[in-house]
């Protein structure tokens, strides 16, 4: 898919030990800020238990779940946009990525030094969204700055574009991301597409606990959840520390047991990975033959034309029609041939709009 999740947050917030129990990669850990310099890259799997049912009726040779790209980038700090701990890299780096998960510590500690002296989720967050969209400011009034020529010489399609950069501007002085704005217009989204505007991406945040609050976050949660509802995004409680212990145990008992100790019903990196998976608007269509079960992730609103190609460039060139059959008439007819008895295998054209969980065959000509 090319489609990444950048974790972002001040330093030692937790933001590689996260990424460690996301990808199981070794991202380097320690108690003092910028350790990470360069990003990590991780592909993890996207959890889904509709493969593992998929799996027991067809019995494939092999198995391909669904995965995403996960970013570890290095921590912010005030003052990044304008170059402060080597800031304008890292900003760079989260241009790059589709979605932001975004770590704030959540529990006081004397042993893990913070940037800023101490834990205070509000204002941590407040720091980095302010660098987000000092950055954004930045390449606003660059770019009017560019503009002036051509609007000197009466070109309207630069007209258009810097109308709608000043509005951009006039929010993003008051302190509104781009992403809180709410504009559905095409010209307004393909300039979007075109600067990959930091504060334009879809965030969640991810609120650091310590072991003792994995059953009572506290109030520093709290505090941040009053936010993030404000902003139309929520906050996925995580006690970073005991996924990179769950993700370091290769036995699944004994797994299972760590997880019932701290009362946990599935570790909370598969929570956090199927919210990178919504976050990026992503849904799943599968194939499954006796050869391969395979979970294709795609964006929302793809058609069946546009899936076939995810497969291969062959099939979307000759694509003939689509053979569609919902997961839950997949699983409850026992498969292809008892959903083809019972009349719930579709026949549907190019056009057809994929929808999640469809297991799909594609009939094509080379």
């Amino acid at each position: 898919m090319g489609l990444k999740a950048g974790i972002v947050g001040l330093p030692n917030v937790g933001k590689s030990t996260l990424f460690t129990a996301l990808s199981r990669a070794k991202a380097e850990a320690a108690n003092f800020p910028f350790c990470t310099i360069e990003p990590n890259q991780g592909v993890v799997t996207v959890p889904d238990p509709r493969l593992d049912k998929l799996v027991e009726i067809v019995k494939p040779a092999n198995v391909v779940p669904a995965t995403v790209e996960i970013v570890d980038i290095a921590g912010l700090v005030r003052g990044a946009s304008e170059g402060e701990g080597l800031g304008n890299q890292f900003l760079d780096h989260i241009r790059n990525v589709d979605a932001i998960l975004h770590v704030v510590r959540c529990f006081d500690s004397d042993e893990i030094v913070h940037v800023e002296g101490a834990p205070d989720p509000v204002r941590d967050k407040e720091i980095i969204d302010t660098e987000l969209l000092l950055k954004d400011l930045e390449l606003v009034e660059r770019r009017l700055e560019r503009l002036q020529k051509r609007l000197k010489a009466g070109d309207k399609e630069a007209q258009k574009e810097a109308e709608i950069l000043q509005f951009i501007k006039e929010k993003l002085e008051q302190g509104i991301p781009i992403r809180s704005i709410g504009i559905q217009d095409e010209e307004f989204s393909k300039l979007l597409n075109q600067y990959q505007f930091l504060t334009a991406k879809p965030v969640v945040y991810i609120a650091n606990i310590d072991e003792s609050q994995i059953n009572n976050p506290g109030e520093y949660v709290k505090q941040l959840e009053e936010i993030a509802k404000k902003e139309g995004t929520f906050v996925l409680p995580i006690c970073a520390k005991v996924e990179a212990e769950l993700a370091e145990i290769e036995d699944e008992q004994e797994r299972r047991e760590l997880l019932e100790v701290y009362g946990l019903e599935e570790p909370g990196i598969n929570r956090l990975i199927r919210t990178a998976y919504d976050l990026l608007g992503l849904i799943t269509f599968f194939t499954a033959g006796p050869k391969e079960v395979r979970a294709w992730p795609i964006v929302k609103g793809t058609t069946a034309y546009e899936a076939a190609g995810k497969i291969h460039s062959d099939i979307q060139k000759g694509f003939i029609r689509a053979e569609v059959i919902g997961f839950d008439d997949y699983v409850k007819y026992g498969g292809e041939q008892g959903a083809k008895e019972t009349g719930k295998l579709r026949l549907e054209g190019k056009d057809y709009v994929i929808q999640d969980g469809d297991v799909v065959y594609f009939r094509f000509n080379v």
